[in-house]
C-alpha cells in the first residue's frame, strides 16, 4: 500500500507523476531525453538495458520489470539477451564495451566514488566514446534517484510474474517512450 494517496490501479511511477504532475512532466522529458534521445550512441535497448540492470541491483521490482520488458521489446529476436545480462552480464552475449558499461553502471549505484580510471580505460579499450561514458553515469545515476522515488513512496507494483502487464507496458514504452500519464 503506497505511504502517501496515489491514484488507484496506476503503478509505480505513473502515480507519482499523476499525483504531481508539475514535477512528473519534467521526469518523463527526462527519462525520454536519456533512454530514446536520437544522438546517444547506446541504442535504445542499450540504454532500457542499462535502467534494468541499475534497478536490478537497487532491487526495485517495478523499474526493473518494467525497463526490462522495454529492452526485451526494443532488443526484438535477442530479447533473451536481457535477461541472461540480469543473471550475470559478464559472460551475456553482449559488446565487452557493454560489458565494461556496465561495469561502471553497477559501480556508480553501490558507490559512484569507485568508478576508476582503470574502468573508463577498459570501456574506452572496446570502443566507448566521452557520450557512452557520460549517458551510462547519467542512466545509473537517474535510475538510482527514480528508484528510490518508486520504492520510498511504496508505489503499486504488479506482481514480477504477471508477464502480460510488464509485456504490455514494455511495448508501449518501447513504442511511445516517455508520456507522461493523463
Amino acid at each position: 500500500m503506497p505511504h502517501i494517496q496515489l491514484p488507484e490501479g496506476v503503478p509505480g511511477i505513473r502515480s507519482l507523476a499523476a499525483y504531481r504532475p508539475d514535477t512528473g512532466k519534467f521526469l518523463y522529458e527526462w527519462a525520454q531525453t536519456l533512454l530514446r534521445g536520437g544522438d546517444s550512441p547506446l541504442s535504445e535497448a542499450e540504454r532500457e538495458l542499462i535502467a534494468a540492470y541499475v534497478s536490478h541491483r537497487n532491487e526495485c521490482t517495478f523499474c526493473m520489470s518494467s525497463h526490462a520488458a522495454a529492452a526485451r521489446f526494443l532488443y526484438k529476436e535477442a530479447g533473451q539477451t536481457v535477461d541472461i545480462v540480469l543473471n550475470d552480464y559478464r559472460n551475456a552475449p553482449i559488446s565487452e564495451k557493454l560489458k565494461a558499461l556496465l561495469t561502471i553502471a553497477g559501480k556508480v549505484q553501490s558507490d559512484a566514488r569507485t568508478v576508476l580510471d582503470e574502468d573508463v580505460a577498459l570501456a574506452r579499450s572496446h570502443g566507448a566514446v566521452d557520450r557512452d561514458i557520460h549517458d551510462t553515469v547519467l542512466i545509473a545515476a537517474t535510475f538510482c534517484m527514480f528508484n528510490r522515488y518508486v520504492d520510498g513512496l511504496a508505489t503499486i507494483t504488479p506482481p514480477a510474474n504477471d508477464l502480460d502487464t510488464w509485456n504490455a507496458m514494455g511495448e508501449r514504452m518501447g513504442t511511445f517512450g516517455y508520456v507522461p500519464p493523463r
